[in-house]
């Protein structure tokens, strides 16, 4: 066996350690990843994206920080808020950059209830339709949260921004090293983000405690009604402008086309279609789980979530017999912003349930949502499938095994 030289074995590990460096600048550094809950559904481990197993979904009203699903797009931030900064840039004359004291200190505390939706929420079943592009999420990609800072209205008020413009646009962006080869960058309206009823925040609590590194720490944007991607994380720069952000999360990801759009047509249809903003009418079934065995005819309840775009949600509807026969559940928590004259203002989700004294198994039981407006859920998944896998709030169905 031929002799291997110490010097040899040096030169082998220096080429290995650069390959790893090589590999982190292509890919980021997770070396320093925060622990996380060891019961999440993983479906990404780099950068780490994980959702909520469904039973754990409807427990509580506020979703526990530590179980809240994780929606990431490189490698956690790990930020001193001591330290931190962010700026106020664009159309605001002069530039401003604030520490979180300045922006502690430029107004009250205000506490905002409201869900977080990943627009890829329900994703597989519409891959079981025809494939998508998209992390492969089932129904746990939404969390219900309590979230304490500034309503962003101040912030723009105080860098003498026009409010009352109907043409601009508030720009966020992070300071995540998105795997996309760019910062996370995304916009809304001003409409949105100056109305003191959209609750817009700029915020640095969750659950009456700091941000987690996965959610944000030490500062986001909190979008009420908004799927998630509009509620940027880390944030760092705001930016007013009078067009969209376009950054590749606002201008060429989280678009909705229909059926007949494919990978090969998509191309020229970017810039026509608008940017995703708000939520539709959505519900689920958390329990009983797919497949879950119930003895036929013995007793069970259905449980599960609902929500809407700010409108409350005034009834769920379940089926036992995939359709043909329907049941109004039980509206078990839900915002009461009516007592506080916020009629429309219903950010958080609701929880609802419905006892069945003796289970027609085997069957396949369906929910569906009706809000305020009298919106509600369309049938089938195959009708809204589109290229990004988004959007989907089709009735939601459960196969149940005797």
């Amino acid at each position: 066996m031929p002799e291997v030289k110490v010097e040899e074995l040096k030169v082998e590990e220096v080429k290995v350690e650069e390959v790893k460096v090589e590999k982190e600048k292509l890919l980021g550094d997770y070396s320093k990843e925060p622990q996380r809950w060891p019961l999440f559904v993983v479906n990404a481990e780099q950068p780490f994206n994980a959702e909520t197993p469904p039973q754990e979904l409807v427990k509580e009203f506020f979703t526990p920080t530590e179980k809240f699903y994780v929606r990431s797009h490189g490698p956690a931030p790990d930020l001193n808020a001591g330290q931190f900064c962010f700026h106020i840039g664009g159309l605001v004359d002069p530039p401003k950059a604030m520490t979180m004291q300045d922006l502690q200190a430029l107004a009250p505390k205000v506490t905002v209830d409201a869900v977080l939706m990943c627009a890829g929420n329900r994703r597989n079943e519409l891959k079981a339709v025809k494939p998508v592009k998209g992390v492969g999420w089932e129904l746990g990609a939404i969390g219900n949260g309590s979230w304490g800072g500034v309503p962003l209205r101040e912030v723009l008020r105080h860098c003498k921004v026009d409010l009352d413009s109907p043409h601009l646009h508030v720009e966020f962006v992070g300071v995540e090293d998105c795997e996309e080869k760019t910062k996370y960058g995304s916009s809304i309206p001003m409409c949105k983000a100056a109305d003191p009823k959209g609750d817009v925040l700029l915020a640095w609590e969750m659950n009456g405690k700091p941000l987690t590194r996965d959610h944000g720490y030490p500062l986001r944007v909190v979008v009420p009604g908004y799927i998630g991607a509009r509620s940027v994380k880390w944030l760092k720069h705001i930016n007013i402008l009078d067009r969209e952000s376009v950054y590749f999360f606002q201008s060429r990801d989280y678009k909705l086309f229909i059926p007949s759009v494919g990978w090969d047509t998509v191309e020229e249809l970017w810039d026509l279609a608008p940017a995703l903003a708000e939520l539709a009418v959505q519900s689920a079934i958390c329990e009983p789980l797919a497949n879950q065995v119930i003895p036929t005819g013995t007793a069970a309840t259905v449980k599960g979530y609902a929500l809407s775009n700010g409108h409350r949600i005034t009834r769920v509807d379940v089926s036992l017999d995939d359709g043909a026969n329907w049941q109004v559940a039980e509206i078990l928590h839900q915002d009461s912003r009516e007592k506080k004259g916020f009629e429309s203002r219903y950010w958080s989700w609701s929880l609802w349930q419905l006892r069945v004294d003796k289970f027609p198994s085997p069957c396949t039981v369906v929910c569906r949502a009706w809000d305020i407006a009298s919106n509600t859920q369309p049938e089938n998944a195959k009708n809204i499938w589109n290229l990004r896998g988004v959007m989907n709030n089709a009735w939601h169905r459960v196969k149940v095994s005797a």
